[in-house]
């Protein structure tokens, strides 16, 4: 049985909600209200087969430290144990190249990064992928647009997405 320990932090994209086990840090869920984080947190626990600890130390002092960084402008690259229980497959290689190689303020298209893995024409498959992300931000699926330079799609919402390219100095940050 996996144990796991969770808490939401405040960032400049809306509050997130952080889980680790021990194996690492497992999952990160955008627009963490009381609602959002709830259902989370429900449907970990059935996945994970054990009931949830809130703490933001522990195992979650350095995820949080790192974030913290990152929307500071301080951090272009997490370096932090991550539990892949909740993907597999091709999503799980997909995610893992992306982490892999494609470095803060770069982007890849879709199709690039399914032939990056030796799938050329999986471009809709790395959507899937990038829609099944448990680890948004640290797994950066923000970075993966269309050929033709449209943001795509994100779990996050699009709004999420242009401010965490902004950040990253891909996109212009707004005017208002």
């Amino acid at each position: 049985m996996n144990s796991f320990e969770w808490t939401v932090v405040g960032t400049d994209i809306g509050p997130l909600l952080l889980a680790a086990t021990d194996g690492g840090l497992v999952t990160v869920v955008f627009h963490a209200d009381a609602a959002v984080r709830d259902k989370a947190l429900g449907r970990l626990a059935a996945r994970l087969g054990s009931e949830p600890t809130e703490s933001p130390a522990g195992r979650l002092a350095e995820p949080i430290r790192q974030l913290e960084a990152y929307f500071a402008g301080e951090l272009r690259a997490f370096d932090l144990p991550l539990d892949w229980t909740l993907s597999s497959g091709f999503n799980r290689q997909v995610l893992r190249e992306l982490m892999a190689r494609v470095p803060y303020g770069t982007v890849a298209g879709y199709g690039d990064l399914a032939a990056r893995v030796g799938q050329p024409g999986a471009a809709q498959a790395v959507g899937a992928a990038m829609g099944s992300n448990p680890l948004p931000v640290v797994v950066p699926c923000h970075r993966v647009v269309e050929t033709d330079g449209g943001l795509g799609g994100f779990g996050g919402g699009l709004e999420t997405k242009r401010k965490l390219l902004a950040l990253e100095g891909v996109l212009p940050e707004p005017l208002f």
